[in-house]
């Protein structure tokens, strides 16, 4: 016995000592090009699952199987490289050769990750160093012309966000932003993400990328990556940035001297209540004195070990507005693990991101922009005694400074986004995968105008909303109103899903087979109105301080009766993908989607896609050329649903008050139907055929890609007009319409100079889309196959209307008068629907069709340059071949109301007897076309400083360093999103220069 331990204690021993002699050390430095370190650069043993990441300085280290084996070096933007271990050394500095070919990159798709190689679908990737620079909070101007067929507008406003709209408007309802998922959390918002927490931004454009998601798709889907922690010691890093933002362009609005001329000359004269001698630039009087202030601050620190990895960081955001009480600030908090158990065969993952964001908002900031714009330079801000100039006598003349600072418009959100995912390795190339995720948005608003606001209920004090809303009369109530509402939002969402990726010789095949599962709960909250406060110090903070009894008429405004809504969605999808010798690429999709939002016979539906590839470059015929280094051939066709933009209500029959009816001597209350039921309302559905080609030319040197593509929305979901005798309420919500957009996308990326010291790089990318609204009638429809719409009602306009939804036009179609010059007596006149010249054109009747919104051409074109530590990024942006119509510039063009209302200097020339110049028309149409330097960003990196900072990096940028237009409003930067683009009409937020000023370390 004892013979028999002694043997296998041998044995054992013997074995230990062979199997430690087998191991290697291997430890190294991973560079880049220039020599400068390369974190998280992936390190894998050929054949093998042993692999390590390197740490902030670029260093790695670890056990491989032998002195003689072969390591495989690889980093997203540079070419991967093999290395043989000789046996005689055991640190390395392996240095890596960066590239243009961006068809080498891997990329995030729906439910997994592809090689851009063998992707049949439309997809462009933008890493966290391509995206622009500046003070930016969203994710929105972070891809703003860097993404061809990506339409992103934004103001200045720092409290709102840009509209994005990818390939075309695909539907006449209010949401047509994409979708956004992130880290595999479909619909996050994505304020709670940080800039800087961004590794990398997939955009999916066509139909065959987004099916996947089904009924959420229409309008696109961008995929977040965030950063993730890697193998090795601590790594601590800082990005902040200072910056000072000033307006770039104002109205050209004329001055005292100039206004009192122009009135002297034309014999007007302005009232002695408006006349006080003054000289009020109105428009600066709004704005902040100095330069608005915008700061960041983000802190990260991760690590991990040979099995597991984290990441946590938070980021404070701050930015000034230039007018006046319009400042934005945001809290994020982030962490981030990855635990491998069981053998690194399953992986564990939790991620909790927290939110907060504090938003000042000017208080009713539409009006106040109008009012600057229109308000006598000849009056002053304050009267002697200090109180501010008011003439109440004239309706709808306000001082715009008294209304900043006698009201208060606040809101604070609380956005917690937290999942738990698990990934398990399974037998026969199986892996399953399992997403729990929740998310709650807390959001409370408040807004208070003091007993000042109470002398505007004799004026006439209307709203300006955003187009295609209709101004509307407001009254504040008696000694100061209130509003205050608080709200919350819920979405949990399981999604399980299981993933095969087998290889049999030639053929590759991976499939993914998965359920999804999301309940969301809406508007979860309380809101409240009340008047007659006390005093005016209370703001909205305490509403039971007021009397509203006993203001007589007076009702509490309660919020919407549908703001508490509880919606469900289910689906089940499945993707195959197929690989031929890397040469033949096959794809197919489906998914089974179902939403308790839509009629009761029509809850689900089926969203397919099928796409193929060529990889031409893998023929034979191929084989002996050296032009292309790769070259792909691709088709897909899909179709995809859209979900957003309907509520929980919208197929059902709802009753509410009717106003009052008289009765045996008394008023008494009516109740019945306001919205009829539609139990066979069913899913808008968006069909995309795409074809594209990739390609890769001059041994990597040139890459770039051109799609076609052709979309077309049925079924479309539109509020039709019916007759009252089949529906009692008139409107029904009900699918009919069709839309469709056509297009052609150009991106071309390539390295121009490329030496030891020196590089260019070079990026460009050019869209075209045709808009058009193919049909707009409905079985239930009667109203025809147009639809006037979008009513700034500025002076002297009521009825007038600027843009038309019609059958055969784009979306954003301009209808309107047709202006002719001046007749003999220099009075303007117009052409009839006949083309005969009119001074009294009819409003509606003697319209036109006078150009689309649409633009024909976007376009960005990004310039990176690298000498030794000095880099230079200059990112020029624009939009071509659009429309605007100038409506602020028509209601500031009426010099017959000079006396009362301030005009535009170019308006001079007009004549005050000419009451026909204002009028909306396409006189006040221009092209919108722009071209603007958008990012100037100059930095330098010192690399390594002392023992414990690895790379510091200083840097400039400055944003909207010019633009180039002959567009004469504020910008023509105007919205392009919703459903009344290029209007720009007495609201528009100016546009700022920003000087930022920044610093990159890392530890």
């Amino acid at each position: 016995m004892e013979k028999l331990k002694l043997l296998l204690l041998a044995f054992f021993f013997g074995f230990s000592i062979n199997t430690w002699a087998q191991k290697t050390e291997v430890s190294g430095v991973v560079l880049d090009d220039k020599g400068i370190p390369l974190p998280a650069a992936n390190i894998i043993e050929n054949g093998t699952t042993n692999t390590v990441t390197t740490d902030f300085d670029g260093k790695f280290k670890f056990s491989v199987s032998n002195k003689n084996a072969v390591l495989v070096v690889s980093f997203i933007g540079f070419d991967d490289q093999t290395l043989k271990l000789d046996g005689t050394k055991s640190n390395y500095s392996i240095k890596l050769q960066s590239t243009t070919n961006n068809l080498e990159q891997v990329v995030v798709v729906g439910y997994g990750k592809g090689n851009r190689k063998n992707l049949t679908t439309s997809v462009t990737s933008i890493k966290a160093e391509e995206m622009n620079k500046g003070a930016i909070s969203d994710v929105g101007q972070l891809l703003q012309g860097k993404v061809s067929g990506l339409n992103i507008s934004s103001s200045g406003d720092p409290t709102k966000t840009a509209s994005v709209v990818m390939r075309g408007v695909s539907t006449l309802n209010s949401s047509q932003g994409p979708f956004y998922v992130i880290d595999g959390i479909p619909g996050v918002d994505i304020s709670v993400i940080s800039p800087d927490d961004i590794a990398s931004i997939d955009v999916l454009k066509d139909a065959a990328a987004t099916a996947i998601y089904g009924n959420r798709a229409a309008n696109g889907v961008i995929m977040v990556t965030t950063k993730k922690g890697s193998k090795g010691r601590t790594q601590v890093a800082y990005n902040g940035y200072v910056g000072f933002e000033e307006v770039s362009n104002n109205l050209d609005m004329m001055n005292a001297d100039q206004l009192r001329a122009f009135t002297t000359k034309n014999n007007l004269s302005f009232t002695p209540e408006n006349d006080k001698g003054a000289n009020t630039n109105w428009l600066k009087e709004i704005m902040r004195p100095g330069r608005a202030m915008s700061t960041s601050h983000n802190l990260s620190m991760s690590g991990g070990g040979d099995h597991g990895s984290y990441t946590a960081s938070i980021t404070s955001l701050s930015r000034e507005g230039v007018m006046k009480k319009s400042d934005f600030s945001r809290i994020i908090a982030r962490l981030s693990v990855e635990q491998f158990a069981f053998d690194d065969k399953v992986k564990f993952g939790l991620n909790v991101t927290n939110s907060k964001t504090d938003y000042q908002n000017v208080p009713q900031r539409n009006t106040v922009l109008l009012q600057a714009a229109s308000y006598l330079p000849v009056s002053p801000v304050r009267n002697a005694d200090g109180s501010f100039f008011e003439n109440f006598t004239s309706p709808g003349y306000f001082n715009p400074v008294a209304l900043i600072e006698h009201g208060t418009d606040e809101t604070t959100t609380n956005n917690l986004v937290g999942n738990l995912t698990a990934e398990v390795k399974l037998p026969f190339g199986i892996t399953y995968n399992l997403n729990l995720a929740h998310q709650r948005l807390t959001s409370s608003h408040g807004e208070f105008y003091d007993s000042y606001y109470s002398q505007y209920n004799s004026a006439n004090f209307y709203n300006n909303p955003d187009p295609p809303l209709t101004k509307s009369l407001v009254n504040f109530g008696v000694n100061g109103s209130a509003l205050r509402n608080s709200y919350e939002t819920r979405n949990n969402i399981i999604e399980s899903f299981f993933t095969w990726d087998r290889t049999f010789g030639s053929h590759k095949i991976k499939a993914v087979l998965g359920y999804s599962w999301q309940e969301n709960t809406l508007g979860d909250g309380f809101q409240a109105t009340t008047t007659n406060f006390p005093v005016d110090n209370v703001g909205y903070n305490n509403l039971a301080l007021s009397n509203y009894t006993s203001v007589n008429g007076y009702v509490v405004n309660f919020g919407d009766s549908k703001a508490y809504q509880k919606t469900r969605l289910i689906a089940y999808f499945a993707r195959l993908n197929y690989n031929y010798k890397d040469k033949y690429l096959l794809q197919g999709s489906i998914r089974r989607d179902g939403g308790s939002m839509f009629g009761a016979n029509n809850q689900w539906g089926y969203f397919p896609s099928v796409g193929g590839a060529w990889r031409i470059d893998k023929e034979s015929f191929m084989q002996n050329q050296e032009f292309f280094s790769d070259l792909k051939l691709r088709g897909s066709w899909g179709v995809t649903g859209n979900s957003s933009g309907f509520n929980a209500y919208t197929a059902q029959f709802i009753s509410g008050s009717l106003g009052t009816f008289y009765y045996n001597g008394q008023q008494i209350g009516a109740y019945g139907p306001n919205q009829a039921a539609n139990p066979d309302l069913k899913w808008e559905k968006t069909a995309t055929a795409n074809i594209g080609l990739d390609f890769s030319i001059l041994k990597g040197k040139v890459t770039g890609s051109v799609d076609v593509y052709d979309k077309k929305t049925t079924d479309m979901i539109f509020n039709y007009n019916v007759n009252p005798v089949l529906v009692p309420v008139g409107t029904i919500v009900a699918n009919g319409g069709t839309m469709s957009n056509k297009g052609i996308e150009l991106s071309l990326s390539t390295t121009p100079v490329k030496t030891a010291d020196f590089s260019w790089t070079t990026n460009l990318n050019l869209a075209h889309n045709k808009n058009e609204i193919v049909k707009l009638t409905s079985p239930f429809f009667v109203g025809g196959d147009s639809i006037r719409r979008v009513q700034p009602d500025g002076g002297g306009q009521t009825g007038s209307t600027l843009q038309i939804f019609k059958e055969g036009k784009p979306l954003g179609q301009f209808f309107t008068l047709k202006y002719a010059g001046k007749n003999a007596n220099g009075v303007s006149q117009y052409y009839d629907k006949n083309g005969d010249l009119t001074t009294t054109p009819q409003i509606g009747v003697d319209y036109h069709y006078a150009g689309s919104a649409q633009p024909k051409l976007l376009l960005g074109w990004g310039n990176n340059f690298q000498y030794k530590k000095f880099d230079l990024s200059i990112f020029f942006r624009g939009v071509f071949g659009n429309k605007i119509f100038n409506a602020t510039r028509a209601d500031l063009f009426r010099p017959s109301t000079a006396m009362t209302n301030n005009i535009l200097v170019d308006a001079g020339n007009e004549s005050p007897n000419d009451l026909n110049s204002y009028k909306y028309s396409d006189r006040f149409i221009e092209d919108g076309s722009y071209l603007r330097l958008d990012n100037m960003t100059l930095g330098y990196n010192f690399g390594k400083v002392g023992r414990y900072i690895s790379s510091v990096r200083i840097y400039q940028t400055i944003n909207n360093v010019f633009v180039i237009t002959k567009y004469t409003g504020i910008d023509p930067e105007v919205e392009q999103g919703g459903t009344a683009p290029g209007v720009d009409s007495n609201n528009f937020y100016p546009k700022t220069r920003t000087y930022m000023f920044g610093l990159n370390v890392s530890f």
